[in-house]
């Protein structure tokens, strides 16, 4: 039986088989978004300041929602991925952070608490209006494509005096989460009165080894995201945990501690391979992607992007459990060819008719 995408992207959560591993893209960006639509992409941050301009602030963020459901139904994806959008030229924001600064950097770390305890606990409304447009603009053609929205705040990559903290005064980092809960609790509850499906959380603390101790991320960073999981959870939504990078260190943390029903950014180039993530956890845990947008997609000729993709497939197949993306952003490093491999060789693999762009 042919599923819709929102059940094929359901069958994949509660790990039942689907009629095919359903797919989407992560972050997608210029040029290569430009070319599929034949204009500049409202998603790109790149292009937003021109869409302003030229449409004014309420038609920009409703061209976004309308190219990122044209790139979606072009492609042939199951599910969105999108960020709030910027606010509009003229909105008020906080005061920008006083240029000096302490020489100490649990100094540094105190006063970005304090400025952080000051702002309101509620993310301005107006942030979410592209959330608002994708819905309204699904419903008019028809359409019911689950979302994934982000409330990534707990990464520390490259923030030195924030890890420097976690050693010398972990009192200030722990404020440091703590207030990272609270924000992201804030995007966390518009999320859900807007019935956005699944919602990220996380953030990056690897590359290829661990930047911050494995004590140091059970510590501090483990029982604020188990909060959001929970928050998340309580509304009968998905929670999906996000970072690049090596994490067989803290995998157990990562998915069970944090509570998480899923992984985002599966670093395929730093050794987290799907088929052993799925043979451990496939039965609990939805796998996100795997492909390597920064060398295989990036550098090699399409037919191994080809084979690439394939061996993905394979690897996260069986009881669903998986979602089909790159692991990353889909930037100016990946040529046409090879995004274009790629959707051949996924529509091959399932019997699709080939998609025939005007490019």
């Amino acid at each position: 039986m042919v599923m819709t995408s929102r059940e094929r992207v359901e069958a994949a959560l509660q790990h039942r088989e689907p009629d095919r591993t359903p797919i989407f893209e992560y972050v997608l960006l210029s040029p290569l978004a430009d070319q599929f639509l034949g204009r500049p992409y409202g998603g790109d941050p790149a292009n937003w300041p021109g869409l302003v301009h030229e449409l004014g602030w309420e038609q920009a963020v409703r061209r976004e929602a309308a190219d990122r459901l044209d790139l979606a139904m072009l492609l042939g994806h199951d599910m969105l991925y999108a960020i709030p959008n910027p606010l509009p030229p003229e909105a008020k924001v906080s005061p920008a952070d006083e240029d000096e600064q302490p020489d100490d950097p649990v100094e540094r770390i105190r006063l970005r608490n304090e400025r952080e305890a000051q702002r309101p606990a509620t993310p301005p409304d107006d942030i979410f209006f592209i959330y608002v447009c994708l819905k309204e603009e699904m419903r008019r053609r028809g359409l019911d494509l689950p979302i994934l929205a982000p409330a990534y705040a707990h990464g520390v990559w490259t923030d030195v005096d924030l890890m420097q903290t976690m050693i010398l005064a972990p009192e200030v980092a722990h404020e440091h989460f703590a207030l990272a809960t609270r924000r992201a609790l804030g995007y966390i509850e518009r999320y859900i009165e807007l019935g956005i499906d699944q919602i990220g959380v996380g953030g990056d603390f690897a590359g290829n080894v661990l930047i911050i101790s494995p004590r140091a991320y059970r510590e501090f960073i483990v029982p604020e995201v188990r909060k959001l999981s929970d928050r998340i959870h309580a509304a009968g939504r998905w929670a999906v945990n996000a970072s690049d990078g090596n994490l067989w260190p803290v995998i157990e943390d990562f998915l069970f501690g944090c509570g998480v029903d899923g992984y985002l950014e599966i670093d395929f180039h730093a050794g987290m391979d799907l088929r052993q993530l799925k043979a451990l956890y496939g039965d609990r845990i939805t796998f996100y992607g795997n492909l390597d947008p920064g060398n295989i997609l990036s550098f090699a000729p399409p037919e191994e992007v080809k084979r690439h993709v394939v061996q993905c497939l394979e690897a996260g197949m069986g009881n669903g459990g998986h979602i089909f993306c790159a692991s990353n952003a889909i930037t100016a490093s990946v040529p046409l060819v090879n995004y274009l491999a790629l959707i051949e060789a996924y529509r091959e693999k399932f019997g699709l008719d080939r998609l025939h762009l005007d490019l």
